[in-house]
């Protein structure tokens, strides 16, 4: 008898932002996945996070709403801040 696994994804965590853009250090902090700007410019540094789904070095990356980010595990997606008039 063959089982079958499904895996089933996780959906990404929705951070909205309330500038046109944010950078990439800014961002791990405010999805509080960094607990500071020292230790995100290390994950960042050291290809522990990706944009897009590519590895990311730039700690100054502009992220924009549409962009997802995935570091140690969990997915963010950048989205605006509903609240913002454009």
């Amino acid at each position: 008898m063959k089982v079958r696994v499904r895996r089933i994804q996780p959906k990404a965590v929705e951070i909205p932002i309330s500038t046109e853009y944010i950078k990439l250090e800014s961002f791990l902090k405010l999805a509080d996945a960094a607990p500071s700007g020292g230790m995100a410019k290390t994950f960042i540094q050291n290809g522990d996070v990706l944009v897009n789904g590519e590895v990311c070095l730039m700690r100054g990356k502009k992220l924009r709403p549409g962009d997802s980010v995935t570091f140690d595990g969990c997915s963010f997606q950048v989205t605006q801040d509903k609240e913002v008039d454009n």
